[in-house]
């Protein structure tokens, strides 16, 4: 690559001109440490300031405004107009024939009684309509948190040998995920959901959905016993292990109603404007199965039914959490992670959804609203609930205009719940099992993962390490196998942030990355290095060795070109935010290093923080304060300009001038 011809800045000196017209980065004002503190905590914890909208209100005012930020209802319900109520009551009735259903199948999968899916569609959409910030998240369970809680809480204990106990645990989980979630909330944590990366979202989900189809075979084929693991392995061994108790009967009947529900699914696909074809296909395959059985009395040739459902609403189940060894750790733990995955889910759904319809949800308002309403389901016979794709899907192309759909879905369900559950008796538990089916498939985006590899090969890698984690292991070591790859590449970059080479374009005061613009020529006798990163002890040694590397490759280049021997190393720090006492031992030694080899550093651009805290290190004495510039432009043109002068090398001649007294 050929050298452009320098251009100088048209504020630059040129050789026999002054200095004074060039700009120097300034040390900002010191400030007082409790005071920068708190900015610092105050941009980590409240970057949306919550607060500024009680600034300068009287108590009375601040009182309404706070019951308002918790209950959203109270702000918008004094303007709800019968007119919006008729596209909620539409749009309710609609999830509701989603949610009946899917409740009661997401339970089983559970391996919860069928009832408790109904349950916790009736008690926690009437909290979150009062506290959610969401116009569009339907409320109900939701098929991964059932799986988390099926595998975590069976592993300790047997649901089938001990149903009471393993119950009582569903709740005390469902209570602790609520307190987690709402101090995350109040607390102003929500960052922390943020380290579930969207590849590790894609990937988990459909390992998760994956699994969860897998484990579906066992009531298509009418399998009495199951493993359950839910690793790969396991379900497939538990399946070809049992041939010979396959029953052809539940196994047709299973295909013919997952048939029925994928083709709608695709209908309503393809025709958006009949979403509610696909809405009410399990509930219609319900109705069609539960009469099928019935008229045929197939439960007594194999086809398991769910049987009878108790009428009556939520019974009272704060006596029967367990709050005591061994089993607290395990709820704790089961709670916690079920908590931040239905966080995630939910979040990720609530903004989709508000991104649409042009409105802006609060994240930590909304973990407020998840958890409180976990807390209180659990006190009511309810377990863990968030606001699932699925019938958040519906919700919004029902035409919801406010959370008062999520209020219909929760009448609706309380009506079952009193006068319509021994209508669920003949129900079969295949058709259960095609519901779940076809409604994981649609969490398998495989167009994402395709997308992933294409733009990003590392978040394809963690998307594949999630999904395999999930798929060959467990549903928790695929969720940490997924957030420790992130991890890993967020200290990768941390650790070793990049340095680019700076060329001049032509004809431009600009300096840009010459592999990215091959046309950008050296300026001769200096290299520009622009730092990409924070520099922290993590990788100060690693910038050290990586500018002096670049110090060689340079000092190489030139001797091969006969070019002017390189004096001058201009550092372009734009993009460093920050610095730590590592870092400025760093810099003192660079200089060092430099100055044995006659070269001199020179910084472009330093931040407001970076130039407080080499004041205080000392460093910017040491080097001198007329070698910091502005920008790139000046900081080159000031070298060029020593370069093209008569006045000595400052590096080699102490008693060189300074450069701005010249």
């Amino acid at each position: 690559m050929g050298n452009a011809d320098y251009v100088y800045p048209s504020s630059a000196p040129t050789a026999g001109e002054g200095g004074d017209c060039l700009h120097r980065a300034a040390i900002p004002p010191p400030q007082p440490f409790l005071k920068s503190l708190k900015n610092a905590m105050k941009e980590t914890f409240f970057p949306d300031d919550p607060l500024r909208q009680f600034k300068n209100k009287p108590p009375a005012k601040k009182m309404i405004l706070g019951f308002q930020y918790f209950f959203p209802v109270v702000e918008w319900g004094p303007r709800y107009n019968l007119g919006l109520f008729k596209s909620d009551l539409i749009s309710g009735f609609t999830i509701a024939s989603l949610a009946i259903p899917q409740g009661i199948s997401y339970a089983k999968l559970a391996n919860l009684p069928p009832i408790l899916g109904l349950y916790s569609s009736f008690i926690p959409p009437l909290i979150y309509a009062m506290m959610g910030s969401s116009r569009d998240l339907a409320v109900g369970t939701v098929a991964v948190a059932s799986l988390l809680i099926s595998s975590m809480l069976g592993a300790e204990v047997n649901p089938a040998q001990n149903p009471t106990l393993y119950l009582h645990l569903a709740f005390t989980a469902t209570f602790f995920a609520g307190v987690f979630q709402a101090s995350l909330g109040l607390l102003r944590l929500g960052f922390i959901v943020d380290f579930l990366s969207h590849a590790t979202i894609v990937g988990f989900m459909a390992g998760a959905a994956t699994v969860v189809c897998l484990q579906q075979l066992k009531g298509i084929l009418g399998l009495t016993h199951f493993t359950h693991s839910t690793d790969l392995v396991s379900v497939l061994r538990s399946v070809f292990s049992q041939v010979h108790e396959w029953r052809w009967e539940s196994g047709v009947l299973g295909c013919c109603f997952l048939f029925f529900l994928l083709i709608t699914r695709y209908f309503s696909k393809k025709k958006p404007k009949f979403f509610w074809i696909s809405a009410m296909a399990p509930l219609t395959s319900v109705i069609l199965g539960s009469l099928l059985v019935f008229l045929t009395h197939a439960e007594k040739h194999g086809v398991e039914v769910i049987g009878e459902l108790k009428k009556g609403v939520n019974p009272v189940s704060i006596t029967k959490m367990v709050f005591v060894s061994p089993y607290l750790s395990t709820a704790i733990k089961t709670g916690i992670i079920t908590g931040v995955i239905a966080l995630a889910e939910g979040i990720a759904v609530g903004r989709s959804f508000a991104m649409f319809k042009h409105y802006n949800i609060d994240g930590n308002k909304e973990m407020v609203a998840i958890g409180t309403m976990n807390i209180v389901g659990s006190c009511f016979s309810c377990y863990l609930t968030t606001g699932p794709f699925s019938r958040s899907a519906v919700n919004y192309n029902a035409g919801c205009k406010t959370a008062v759909s999520n209020v219909v879905m929760a009448i609706a369900v309380m009506l079952t719940l009193l006068f319509l559950t021994p209508l669920f008796h003949y129900t079969p538990l295949v058709v259960l099992s095609s519901i779940i089916i076809s409604a994981m498939l649609g969490l398998i985006d495989y167009e994402a993962a395709i997308h992933l590899w294409k733009v990003d090969k590392f978040d394809f890698l963690v998307c594949i390490g999630a999904y395999a984690g999930v798929v060959f292991a467990s549903v928790e070591i695929g969720l940490v196998i997924a957030v420790v790859i992130s991890l890993l590449r967020l200290l990768l970059f941390v650790a070793r942030p990049r340095t680019l080479v700076l060329g001049n374009l032509p004809n431009s005061t600009l300096y840009r990355n010459i592999e990215q613009y091959p046309n950008a020529g050296n300026v001769p006798g200096i290299l520009i290095l622009e730092i990409d990163a924070p520099i922290y002890f993590a990788n100060s040694s690693y910038l050290r060795e990586r500018i002096m590397r670049w110090v060689d490759e340079e000092e190489d280049r030139i001797k091969a070109s006969s070019e002017s021997t390189l004096q001058y190393v201009v550092l372009d720090m734009s993009a460093v935010g920050n610095i730590d006492t590592s870092g400025i031992s760093m810099f003192e030694e660079l200089k060092k290093i430099l100055e044995r080899r006659g070269l001199k550093i020179v910084l472009a651009n330093p931040g407001a923080e970076v130039m407080k805290k080499l004041d205080k290190g000392k460093f910017i004495e040491t080097l001198g304060h007329e070698w910091i510039y502005l920008t790139v432009a000046e900081a080159v043109a000031a070298c060029n300009y020593m370069l093209h002068s008569c006045k000595p090398n400052l590096v080699t001649d102490e008693k060189a001038e300074p450069w701005n007294n010249v």
